[in-house]
């Protein structure tokens, strides 16, 4: 592999991962929607992509016609499938930094302020009146938790009222640093490093590697 494609293959990977060693080391949780959470991932995979199937399978009649911006027709391409798999994608919250001990409690005085009728089974939590079932998944190495959807009979507007509800109760709740983000940083941080001084040490190689991936 040249070092032109290896910046391409880790450096969006090295953005996800500094953003997520960022959130970790917070002292407060963080919420966002599964959506936007696969939305990020497949942002900071796409170099691999980039450098793998497109690639392998890049439509060389195409370039002849249109020369480089194939490339950009590409990447649209990648995200209008990312965009069709998150639309199909179940509803999800996932909270950054928080255990299932310290978000249960705060979660049962959120959806008891949403809908009186909440009810728990197990780690199954129910809103009848807002047509929300969901279920807590946890991970211990990223101290985060995800509140999934239990089946498909379930109300984006509730989802969504339970999303900011949460956001509100959360942003002040001092929780701690996670020590797993230093690990992230670090990792990201080396990328970053070894990508830009492999670049610098071989430019030559560099720009012939550049000309091919145009096509020039």
């Amino acid at each position: 592999m040249d070092p032109l494609h290896f910046c391409i293959a880790v450096a969006p990977l090295a953005v996800y991962l500094f953003l997520l060693g960022v959130l970790n080391l917070k002292g407060f949780p963080f919420v966002t929607t599964g959506s936007r959470d696969s939305a990020a991932l497949a942002i900071g995979m796409v170099g691999f992509v980039i450098i793998g199937p497109m690639e392998l399978f890049f439509p060389e009649g195409a370039a002849s016609r249109f020369g480089a911006w194939v490339w950009i027709m590409l990447i649209i391409f990648y995200a209008l499938c990312i965009s069709l798999v998150v639309l199909l994608m179940r509803s999800r919250i996932v909270i950054y930094n928080v255990t299932q001990e310290q978000l249960r409690p705060l979660l049962t005085s959120v959806a008891i302020k949403l809908d009186r009728g909440s009810r728990w089974s197990g780690d199954s939590l129910f809103l009848p009146e807002k047509q929300v079932h969901l279920h807590l998944e946890t991970n211990d190495l990223l101290r985060n938790v995800q509140l999934t959807a239990g089946g498909n009979n379930q109300s984006y507007e509730g989802w969504e009222a339970l999303e900011k509800e949460l956001h509100k109760a959360l942003k002040k709740m001092p929780v701690g640093p996670n020590m797993t983000g230093i690990p992230l940083l670090v990792i990201s941080a080396g990328l970053a490093i070894a990508s830009a001084v492999w670049m610098l040490n071989d430019q030559a190689a560099v720009a012939q590697a550049l000309q091919d991936l145009l096509r020039k």
